[in-house]
């Protein structure tokens, strides 16, 4: 299991993060959705032993990852901006990656070159970016981690690619048991993937939850009163309303909590029409970052 306790790290006077905390059990995808600049990589980078944090730890099946050789033989972090040895091809890269894990295996390296189409002989320098970060995927699995995180991996790649890297982390992750997170700014990449998902906003993690459990705990009531009967906000201060909005007669509201109990409590308000749907994941997303509202006419000004 991956532990975060608490985590936060600091930039001198900076706080990127502040005190988040998440676990990522055996099996387990876990999705960490944001904003670009949410502070993902940070986190990411602070995960993967990179940086220490400045306040609560990070644990791997209970040991500390910084400076933590013999874990991080088990863990491989594919980073947003890649990096690769001047000059190098994949083949290249392969002996090199094999000089630091133990369970490296060539096997797998030739057969994902050739499921992806890559010449593991060419410079890696003359790949397009989408290429470089198949190659860079192609090579974290050779390694065999038990510990897998890819920061906006899926950027450049075409839908095929990105198709079948979804299916392939899949794959693996349920033969192998291993523990990922896979971060993005993009949810489509996230959605029907994970098994968890995080979601970081104002430097602290908003959302922690069970993929198949989102959609009991977020729901959005239309309605309308009778003539007359006119409802405000104030009147559904009972209800864990998130957002309201009024056209005419027609109210919408979102609420984050028990169904059942948000139901019963607007029923009781005799509304005259009722209906409910659950949230998607771009509709939660938006409910839980701030500063979604921009007024963009003050833009062109």
């Amino acid at each position: 299991m991956i532990e975060i306790n608490g985590v936060t790290k600091c930039y001198g006077r900076y706080t990127a993060i502040e005190n988040i905390s998440f676990k990522v059990p055996e099996n387990c995808i876990y999705g960490l959705i944001g904003y670009n600049g949410a502070g993902k990589t940070t986190l990411l980078k602070t995960v993967a032993g990179v940086y220490r944090s400045n306040g609560g730890e990070v644990l791997f099946e209970g040991e500390d990852i910084f400076d933590n050789a013999r874990m991080k033989a088990r863990l491989f972090y594919v980073p947003d901006d890649l990096y690769f040895q001047p000059y190098a091809s994949m083949e290249k890269m392969a002996h090199f990656y094999r000089g630091y894990y133990p369970e490296f295996s060539f096997d797998t390296f030739r057969n994902l070159t050739k499921v992806f189409g890559l010449d593991p002989k060419k410079s890696i320098n003359g790949f397009s970016k989408g290429m470089q970060r198949q190659a860079e995927l192609v090579l974290a699995m050779s390694t065999n981690p038990d510990f897998l995180l890819l920061d906006e991996s899926f950027d450049g790649l075409d839908p095929q690619k990105r198709t079948l890297i979804k299916n392939l982390v899949t794959e693996y992750t349920r033969d192998r048991g291993a523990r990922v997170i896979i971060s993005s700014h993009n949810l489509h990449d996230l959605g029907g993937r994970c098994d968890r998902f995080g979601l970081i906003n104002g430097k602290k993690l908003a959302l922690d939850h069970d993929m198949k459990d989102i959609g009991e705990d977020y729901t959005k009531f239309r309605m309308a009163f009778a003539e007359g009967d006119d409802k405000t906000e104030d009147d559904f201060s009972d209800v864990a309303v998130r957002s309201f909005t009024k056209d005419g007669r027609l109210i919408t509201l979102t609420v984050r909590g028990s169904v059942e109990e948000a139901e019963a409590l607007i029923r009781a308000k005799k509304p005259v029409y009722l209906e409910k749907f659950p949230l998607s994941m771009e509709e939660i997303f938006l409910e839980e970052v701030e500063g979604t509202d921009y007024d963009f006419s003050q833009i062109f000004k």
